[in-house]
């Protein structure tokens, strides 16, 4: 792994203390460019070498991008940083967007990735040997800068999901489920830095290791800190409730969204769906003058069951619970393509 550490260079005491620019033309780089040219002259920046980056430039251009196989963005709208175990389980089931790559197409990421990496340290070499600024080189350097960053968000978000499958493995309860996915999705940044995809591995194989090692330094720093500060039971020091409030919020929510569904009927559903609906859950009072028989009205003001309102409408139960279904269908459908999307 190569690596480059800031040193005290006449570009680095420029830069240490602002104002960028080209000594000959006047010229500024953009407050956005100084903060990332600073950031990459004084932290430490590394990539992973390969034979490929040895070749002129055009050349090794054509072969790690040119030639790479083409490879779809995931899509991470199912993710949410907010999330309780439940929650994150029940939408990784239900994610559609996750993307599947290819031992060629993960080789083909990595190598563009570190090649950006490798074009950084190369011109930031340059650069710091000029005795001025030159600005060009630097908005090239920030060029390929945020190219890498790209690239390893695409990598990262591709590989979201082993975040949450090995917090499901893992049995650690005394650890609040959100930060456990935070020191996931560290350790899962952290590991797309440092693997070398040159030796034939796949991704998941590393980064699950990365991650339930994590998840055991969160798990002992926790135990380390129970013990230097051990503590009688009192109920404010109790885990807070924010989860179940935010659910019990969106419950709510939710319900009154599938309410204005149906009021409004922007499910589409037909007439017997309508009084099907309006009927067994009690939404909205149903419109008698179009009901085929005065509705069953239950003494307990309970909805009423499949059979009663079979016999308003002139169906069996069964029939009723059909209909019932496939009008929950076309709601939840409509929920979660408008509300929940």
């Amino acid at each position: 792994m190569k690596q480059m550490t800031p040193d005290n260079s006449p570009f680095a005491r420029v830069a240490s203390r602002g104002g960028l620019r080209a000594a000959s033309r006047g010229r500024r780089l953009s407050p956005r460019d100084e903060a990332d040219l600073k950031l990459v002259l004084h932290n430490k920046y590394e990539y992973i070498n390969s034979d490929l980056f040895d070749l002129p430039e055009k050349q090794a251009m054509a072969r790690i991008f040119d030639e790479a196989p083409e490879i779809q963005k995931p899509d991470t709208s199912w993710y949410h940083p907010v999330m309780d175990a439940k929650d994150a389980l029940s939408r990784q089931s239900r994610n559609t967007g996750s993307v599947l790559l290819t031992a060629k197409q993960e080789q083909a990421l990595f190598l563009q990735y570190n090649y950006c990496r490798f074009r950084v340290c190369l011109i930031r070499d340059e650069l710091l040997d000029r005795p001025d600024v030159d600005i060009d080189l630097a908005r090239e350097m920030l060029r390929w800068y945020r190219k890498a960053d790209q690239l390893r968000d695409q990598i990262a978000q591709t590989n979201l999901a082993l975040v949450l499958a090995m917090a499901k493995r893992t049995r650690m309860s005394e650890v609040d489920f959100g930060d456990l996915v935070s020191e996931g999705n560290m350790a899962l940044l952290r590991a797309v830095d440092k693997f070398d995809a040159g030796r034939g591995f796949k991704f998941s194989t590393y980064g699950c290791r990365a991650i339930l090692k994590a998840f055991s330094r969160a798990g002992m720093k926790l135990s380390k800190h129970r013990n230097l500060f051990p503590t009688g039971f009192d109920p404010e020091f109790e885990r807070s409730d924010y989860m179940e409030t935010k659910r019990a919020t969106q419950e709510d929510d939710c319900a009154d969204e599938v309410k204005r569904i149906v009021e409004t009927n922007q499910a589409h559903l037909s007439k017997i769906e309508q009084q099907v609906i309006k009927h067994r859950f009690k939404l909205v009072a149903p419109d008698v003058a179009d009901e085929p028989a005065p509705p069953i009205v239950r003494e307990d003001g309970k909805p009423l069951t499949l059979q009663q309102v079979g016999q308003i409408i002139g169906v069996t139960k069964e029939r009723v619970r059909q209909i019932q279904n496939g009008a929950m269908a076309k709601i939840r459908e409509r929920l979660e393509t408008g509300y929940l999307a």
